[in-house]
């Protein structure tokens, strides 16, 4: 890790399709940190823990996204409703230049 790279065992999240996720060794994941609880960029989303089962609230870092190999995964936490994967699919269109903001 390098500067602002997140590191460490961390929860994630996954944002690569179905198609991907079911034939690649690999998987597209957005980083999560519990660092910060509200969002200061418009590539992070909040996570309210009561919802979502986290120990904190968190935020989903969407210009913090890698692919990785799929054995790095181990327990699922979660599963994010429509409403929130609309806000994550906005801020990851930001962060990839996708939409202007």
């Amino acid at each position: 890790m390098v500067g602002s790279e997140q590191g460490g065992v961390r929860p994630v999240l996954v944002i690569q399709n179905d198609i991907g996720n079911r034939f690649s060794p690999t998987v597209i994941v957005a980083a999560i940190t519990a660092q910060i609880q509200k969002a200061k960029l418009p590539t992070h989303v909040e996570i309210d823990a009561k919802t979502y089962g986290f120990d904190r609230d968190s935020v989903i870092l969407l210009e913090q996204i890698r692919t990785i190999d799929k054995q790095r995964l181990t327990d699922k936490i979660t599963h994010l409703d429509d409403e929130m994967m609309e806000r994550v699919n906005e801020s990851l269109q930001i962060s990839l230049g996708l939409i202007d903001f």
